[in-house]
């Protein structure tokens, strides 16, 4: 498993999702406009709100991914450690992790790896961590076998 290719899996993803919550904001805004020119009365109102709720929601969780976005690609040239750090790839007896952002599990050819924010329970465990160290997570004892 490479490092380049996970950062690589969360920057083609994360764009992936900008796209698409563009998409449906603009395709919102639409629905917005269409429903300005519609008739007036009640029916008319809640439609409007619920489009301009659920454009609110879009436009947080777009906030966030650009966030996640921006993130990432600051850790684009990060090299290897000897201690864990955010931008590490940390391989446990247990499974491997990606130090940088949320992003759930990442499976490439037939190796898994898990990519979690520095913030999340295991990452702040593992954070600091040098090789043949180890960390207890809910009863489950990992050994750092590798850092990169």
């Amino acid at each position: 498993m490479h490092k380049e290719e996970i950062y690589n899996y969360c920057v083609a993803n994360l764009l992936e999702k900008l796209k698409g919550f563009e998409k449906r904001i603009q395709g919102l805004s639409e629905a917005l406009n269409s429903e300005s020119k519609s008739s007036a009365g009640d029916k008319h109102e809640t439609g409007r709100a619920m489009i301009q709720l659920e454009r609110e929601k879009l436009g947080i969780q777009l906030a966030e991914t650009e966030t996640n976005y921006r993130k990432i690609l600051t850790l684009k040239n990060n090299h290897s450690s000897v201690i864990v750090g955010v931008g590490s790839l940390v391989i446990t007896n247990k499974a491997n992790y990606y130090i940088a952002i949320s992003m759930g599990e990442c499976k490439l050819e037939d190796e898994r790896c898990y990519c979690i924010s520095p913030q999340s329970p295991i990452g702040r465990l593992l954070l600091g961590k040098k090789l043949g160290e180890r960390i207890d997570f809910n009863n489950n004892i990992s050994t750092v076998l590798s850092i990169f």
